[in-house]
């Protein structure tokens, strides 16, 4: 005999499943942790900081 499954149940984990996989795709696709983000504005700041250092000014 076969074994009896509630089809409900198996729709339910299917849809879970493949919301999981979209959910994934969008995380690589879009997301950075805030260590990333914090990391990333500190050598913007310090990229700029040297820029202004760096700049000569005009006497005129």
């Amino acid at each position: 005999m076969a074994e009896i499954i509630n089809l409900k149940a198996v729709k339910k984990a299917k849809a879970r499943a493949e919301k999981e996989r979209t959910a994934e795709a969008n995380r690589a696709k879009h997301g950075r942790t805030r260590a990333e983000r914090t990391r990333d504005e500190a050598e913007q700041e310090l990229r700029d900081r040297k820029l202004d250092g760096a700049k000569i000014e005009d006497d005129e």
